[in-house]
């Protein structure tokens, strides 16, 4: 199993951990912190060294309640540090944006990833992928980030998450982006409850039976937190649980903020699943 994103093919027979970065002010639980180049590509250069196969970074905030960013200011803010990172770390770059102009610009940066909370269906974003030959991450969200977590409704979030993927990925396909550049994410924490996320996790086996590999993101969630009772700087073995059952239930990819410990506890669960550590 293969994730071919431009010049890189991304091996997923053993389980991968993508880096988040985000230089922003305004994230919900590091913003600010690396919004520099220079703190930015620190701190890259440090998930590089911990093991991260993929750098995601994100230039506007998508937390409940964020207020939008116009593609100017992302891409002064994500191409620099994209730059600093394609010329310093031999690393995967993911751009995690919907704008097909941040896109162009990121990936003239060095980036070789779109990871798109809104699953390319901006204007020009598909035919932009597949003319570029991205590696492609389609997320499901219900509403917008300012909105999603004011009153999410299914009638059965699993089928609802499932059909959305499987028709988005066909667009995609039909669009002309290759089927092994796309991977698939159900969004947890993106226009769900509680109990929607918790669903979403029992069932990922069959979330990741679609057609594509699976990405998982559940670090720092604010329902680990609601489960544990705990704030969200503490929440770090919670979400290290849940990037364990994900890898177990058959997602390839872990998003996170904390990528030592993850890679460390994904990498247990797939020795055990495999039956061996070779």
């Amino acid at each position: 199993m293969f994730w071919r994103c431009r010049q890189r093919t991304i091996d997923l027979r053993r389980p991968v951990v993508m880096g988040i970065l985000n230089v922003t002010p305004d994230s919900f639980s590091d913003g600010g912190r690396f919004a520099t180049p220079g703190a930015a590509l620190d701190r890259a250069a440090g998930m590089v060294a911990e093991g991260a196969a993929i750098v995601d970074v994100g230039g506007e905030s998508t937390r409940p309640g964020a207020q939008p960013v116009d593609a100017t200011r992302e891409i002064e803010r994500v191409v620099p540090v994209i730059e600093r990172i394609a010329a310093a770390c031999d690393v995967a770059v993911s751009i995690d944006t919907s704008k097909p102009e941040v896109m162009t610009a990121a990936v003239e940066a060095g980036a070789c990833i779109v990871n798109d909370v809104r699953a390319l269906r901006a204007p020009g974003a598909r035919a932009y992928a597949a003319a570029s030959g991205v590696g492609v991450c389609l997320m499901h969200m219900q509403g917008e980030p300012r909105t999603m977590q004011d009153e999410p409704r299914y009638s059965d979030v699993v089928a609802e998450v499932s059909a959305f993927l499987v028709a988005e990925r066909r667009h995609c396909i039909d669009a002309g982006i290759a089927a092994e550049a796309i991977v698939l994410d159900p969004g947890i924490g993106f226009g769900k409850r509680l109990e929607h996320n918790l669903c979403l996790l029992r069932e990922l086996p069959g979330l990741a039976a679609l057609g594509a590999p699976l990405l998982v993101g559940v670090s720092r969630k604010n329902f680990i937190g609601r489960v544990l009772g705990r704030d969200l700087g503490a929440c770090l073995y919670g979400g290290l649980g849940l990037a364990s059952l994900a890898v177990a239930f058959g997602a390839r990819v872990v998003r996170t903020h904390d990528v030592a410990p993850t890679l460390d506890a994904i990498r247990m669960v797939d020795v055990v699943m495999r039956g061996t550590n070779e």
